[in-house]
């Protein structure tokens, strides 16, 4: 997510974001928790930590903190810090992001250590964010990963992921169950990440790296949701295309973690506006084909309303897992 910047110059909404976010609205404020990943930094002011070579097509992010604001009226309780722009300004863009976010009555994680623990109903919930991005909890470091899931699994009820991986583009909605590159960046091999985790504890995970969707599958009885595409974002990211498609996933999880059911309500954006209903749904025609044609079976049925229940699917044998482990 990305509201609006205004920096390099003023690329804000014409009413300052404030209905940027209402159509979605009803179905996010109705969560239990509510998560979205920010893209940018929330500062007033301050100067980028990275120069553009190009300033026309200067790539840096950067909304005002009271934009924070925006986020927590739409229903939102925890945001992640964990991908390429948190930094754009610096950690101190990083740090001004943390302290709005607190400031709002929001959880949030992203910077290394940085993980996010909360009570809801007798739950102790944990949303721990990786990147493959300097001074963020490191997907790359997969053995590190699984022993910091592990230690919140044995403190926690529900231990969510969120990983910010993988490569990008209209070419990478497909998971290739291998090390992804962007741009000679290494982006992490996000099936060995997702599943590891699930296998040291996690719940729940969601991706949100390629900016377009991928598949997602049911393994050990754990959803895991391979990228969730651009959702809202104004004008500075490419919506054009099936980048401009994006779910909005409810989970429905036992008190153990155990996946019972799901929905995907399919949005599209359409500029200047933000995130609209699609009545055409096709996040969730993507979902479902490339669930299908990555997993096989992946453990979920997509139904024709948008529900989403677990189905039948052979274990994952151990073993593949291990064959599929990076060098």
């Amino acid at each position: 997510m990305m509201i609006g910047t205004d920096f390099p110059q003023n690329h804000l909404p014409d009413d300052d974001g404030a209905s940027f976010l209402a159509h979605v609205t009803p179905i996010l404020s109705a969560a239990d928790i509510a998560f979205g990943n920010l893209e940018g930094v929330l500062m007033d002011g301050g100067e980028p930590a990275k120069k553009c070579s190009n300033p026309s097509a200067c790539y840096l992010f950067r909304s005002p903190t009271r934009y924070v604001q925006h986020y927590r009226d739409a229903g939102f309780d925890v945001l992640s810090l964990a991908n390429n722009h948190a930094r754009d300004f610096g950690e101190e863009g990083r740090t001004s992001s943390m302290q709005a976010i607190a400031a709002a009555g929001m959880h949030h994680s992203g910077r290394v250590d940085d993980f996010a623990s909360m009570e809801l109903d007798g739950l102790k919930i944990a949303v721990l964010a990786y990147a493959v991005t300097k001074n963020s909890n490191m997907l790359l470091d997969y053995e590190l990963a699984f022993t910091t899931v592990a230690e919140f699994a044995a403190t926690h009820d529900i231990v969510i992921i969120s990983f910010h991986g993988g490569a990008e583009g209209t070419d990478a909605t497909h998971v290739p169950f291998a090390e992804e590159e962007y741009y000679g960046e290494p982006r992490g091999d996000i099936v060995w990440f997702a599943r590891g985790v699930v296998d040291a504890g996690a719940d729940l995970v969601i991706g949100h790296g390629p900016h377009v969707v991928r598949g997602m599958e049911r393994y050990k009885g754990r959803l895991i949701a391979y990228s969730l595409g651009n959702f809202a974002t104004y004008y500075g990211i490419s919506v054009a295309g099936i980048k401009g498609i994006a779910p909005i996933l409810t989970a429905t999880l036992d008190d153990e973690g155990k996946f019972i059911e799901g929905n995907i309500v399919s949005t599209i954006q359409l500029r200047p506006d933000g995130p609209s209903i699609d009545p055409k749904n096709r996040a969730l025609n993507l979902i479902r084909g490339l669930s299908v044609e990555d997993f096989g079976e992946p453990g979920l049925a997509f139904l024709p309303d948008g529900g989403v229940r677990p189905a039948d699917r052979p274990e994952v044998p151990q073993h593949e897992l291990a064959l599929s482990r990076p060098n």
